[in-house]
């Protein structure tokens, strides 16, 4: 196993931040991962997927793992449904892309999505009314602390809005090397009624809408909205939509009437943290290298230059703000490292 040094992480990360790993290295296999699990030599490690949930605010003086474990394989097939392993390493919008090429639905809200296949299930990622949860059967992870592999069902990943119990309890504590889905071959269960779907779809004419019908449509609203990594530096949306008692949502209502909202069990009520910080004036400002993105005030981008720190100060200026005026304090989505 070859471990590299001083290594810049600027294309290991979305955000495009250019800090330094001390140590460095790659694994292609779950063999690879055990053998640089058992290196008494670096007892400290980072492990990095698609790097498109993380902030780094400095230098990483851990040995950082870069997981590239891919394939994509079918290991199961039930009447209508058919189960797909893909590795943690591989591409998430080429993993979706795979799917309905197949004709296999169940991901084609989630198009786009930035990021790797193995660290979809830590946040549980989701959009335009579909979560990774919905179609999720079990994933295959490997203890850090042990060697051993373990399988998570879908119960014992305890799945919450953008979270789960690798952001809880096993938080640092297992690698996840595979994930497999339950998608359908036929009788797909499309999902349209959520954000601009439908009207995207009614635009271009289609009336009875397939599963790359649905894809492409999210791709022309994700498009449209947010700025492309490759671009400009963000990790998407960088807060969580804050969930809120229906009793302080009323409150809020009565002095912004237009304020959007998503009713929820429980008598709760999730509301757009991107409305939010635009109200607070944030939309499309900038401040040096870090700013605002003007089409989607939920993300935070790097225009160039920007330090982890910086972005940092500039996201802890926003939830303050939007604390000072509605009482909500906004929860970061993206791992602070």
């Amino acid at each position: 196993m070859h471990i590299k040094e001083n290594i810049s992480l600027k294309n290991y990360n979305t955000f495009g931040i250019d800090v330094r790993a001390r140590y460095f290295t790659e694994v292609s296999r779950k063999e690879e991962l055990l053998e640089v699990l058992s290196m008494p030599d670096y007892p400290e490690k980072l492990i990095l997927g698609g790097g498109s949930n993380i902030l780094l605010t400095g230098d990483v003086e851990k040995l950082v793992v870069h997981i590239r474990i891919r394939g994509i394989s079918v290991t199961g097939r039930e009447g209508n449904e058919v189960l797909v392993k893909a590795g943690a390493g591989e591409n998430w919008h080429s993993f979706v892309l795979w799917t309905l090429e197949k004709g296999y639905g169940g991901l084609e809200n989630l198009s786009l999505i930035p990021g790797n296949v193995g660290t979809a299930p830590i946040q549980n990622i989701g959009a335009y009314g579909v979560e990774l949860k919905d179609v999720f059967e079990s994933c295959e992870a490997v203890e850090i602390g042990s060697g051993k592999t373990r399988i998570f069902s879908r119960e014992e990943c305890r799945f919450g809005y953008r979270d789960s119990i690798f952001k809880r309890e096993a938080r640092g504590r297992y690698i996840i090397t595979g994930v497999t889905f339950r998608l359908r071959s036929k009788e797909h269960r499309l999902h349209i009624h959520y954000g601009a779907i439908s009207q995207v779809l009614a635009e271009r004419g289609i009336s009875s809408p397939g599963i790359k019908d649905v894809s492409d449509a999210v791709i022309s609203i994700r498009q449209s909205k947010l700025p492309d990594p490759r671009e400009t530096g963000n990790s998407g949306s960088f807060f969580k939509n804050p969930v809120v008692p229906a009793n302080t949502f009323r409150k809020i209502s009565e002095h912004y009437p237009e304020v959007p909202s998503y009713p929820l069990p429980g008598d709760q009520v999730k509301i757009p943290a991107g409305w939010l910080i635009e109200q607070c004036g944030f939309k499309g400002k900038r401040f040096g290298a870090a700013g605002v993105h003007h089409r989607q005030a939920l993300v935070l981008v790097n225009y160039g230059g920007a330090t982890g720190q910086e972005i940092w100060q500039l996201a802890t200026h926003i939830r303050e703000k939007v604390n000072e005026k509605f009482g909500i304090l906004l929860e970061p989505e993206v791992n602070i490292l």
